[in-house]
């Protein structure tokens, strides 16, 4: 594991894509919008590209601000 710090634009973008979406639903049932997961998932994709870790291997750095993480490098 190795520790990454997070621009606080980085980490809006992904408190922003966790928030909840409206339940809006296309003709034939399809949603208009992501789930709050899909969409922090997709935010911690971009984050990872830019940084180089394995998004999905991402966890709290402990002891430190939640700018900073602790994940598995590329």
């Amino acid at each position: 594991m190795q520790e990454y710090e997070l621009t606080e634009a980085e980490l809006n973008s992904i408190i922003e894509a966790s928030k909840p979406v409206p339940a809006m639903y296309l003709p034939g049932g399809q949603p208009m919008f992501g789930t709050p997961q899909t969409n922090a998932n997709n935010a911690w994709q971009v984050v990872a590209r830019a940084h180089g870790f394995i998004w999905d291997s991402a966890q709290p750095a402990p002891g430190k601000s939640n700018r900073f993480i602790l994940a598995e490098p590329q």
